[in-house]
């Protein structure tokens, strides 16, 4: 008997595992504004958690089920025809002649959507951001006050940031999708800043990586005024910064696994910043040949 309970026991709890990974995919797309508002609230420490739970927030039923299956099998339909096609969609010809490619631009709300800005009002601290439409709705306008001053919780030793970044990719069925950059070799920007220094950053989710993410930074000056910049950056001026050192040849940025792209502004001066964006895109530039910009050194050298 008590092996035939253990069994049953065992064999329950398999069902259970099984039908929730089944399901998880449909009821992700439900789930996901409840998580994120969970996970992205700031509560300081000490202060006592909320007593609701999570799924007491959730609102489910058969009808939306039905309507997010058909939403992700159409996506999973698109995806296959553009497989089919070529890659990314484009044909072999037009995708090996590509010099230049538009991947954000501002014109809509439905554009703005795409991003989502944060500060250090997530650890505590003052400072603030907003993003909006620019003039004539054709630009994106990020703007705020940078604030230094360290939230008073006994653990935070520093404060003073805003950021924007783009969301990643979402495949059918919540899979993580990344983008292929790398048939390009620079990023390229038409802003228009303040004078501030900004830090463009590349998040990639490198093949063999215990990093959940590789970021690479590199340091924009803007000169301010009236007048926009283009701004070229070769993918090799970026330097590693998520494992406390620079860009080596052990380490390149895989630009096949790029998953997001974002603006942080940091520079320790407090008062109000602004910077507006045109677009953001690749370029191939078959004048750059540079792959490695910073200097190497032999490690272990013989003596």
């Amino acid at each position: 008997m008590a092996l035939a309970a253990t069994l049953l026991h065992n064999a329950y709890f398999c069902g259970r595992c099984c039908r929730h990974k089944a399901l998880q995919p449909l009821l992700g797309p439900l789930l996901s504004d409840s998580l994120s508002k969970s996970y992205s609230s700031y509560r300081r420490p000490g202060s006592q958690p909320e007593k609701k739970t999570t799924w007491q927030n959730v609102d489910l039923s058969f009808k939306k089920s039905i309507e997010v299956l058909k939403t992700q099998l159409g996506m999973l339909k698109k995806e296959t025809e553009d497989h089919l096609a070529g890659p990314e969609g484009q044909s072999l010809t037009h995708y090996m002649l590509e010099q230049t490619r538009v991947v954000w631009e501002f014109r809509s709300q439905e554009d703005l959507n795409k991003w989502v800005i944060s500060s250090d009002v997530e650890i505590g601290g003052k400072s603030e951001v907003y993003l909006k439409l620019g003039r004539n709705n054709q630009t994106a306008l990020l703007y705020g006050t940078l604030n230094t001053e360290v939230p008073r919780d006994g653990e935070t030793k520093y404060s003073g940031y805003c950021s924007m970044r783009a969301k990643p990719l979402v495949g059918s069925f919540a899979r993580k999708k990344y983008y292929d950059w790398s048939n390009f070799n620079s990023l390229y920007l038409r802003v228009r800043g303040d004078g501030r220094p900004w830090m463009v950053n590349i998040y990639t989710d490198p093949y063999f990586s215990h990093q959940k993410d590789d970021l690479y930074n590199y340091f924009m000056f803007t000169r301010g005024g009236p007048y926009w910049e283009e701004i070229k950056i070769p993918f090799s001026k970026f330097f590693l910064s998520s494992r406390g050192r620079v860009q080596d040849d052990q380490h390149p940025i895989w630009l096949d696994k790029i998953s997001t792209v974002g603006f942080t502004i940091g520079d320790k001066v407090n008062g109000p910043f602004q910077l507006e964006i045109d677009f953001i895109g690749l370029l191939n530039d078959r004048a750059h040949t540079e792959e490695f910009a910073y200097e190497t050194y032999e490690k272990n050298p013989p003596l």
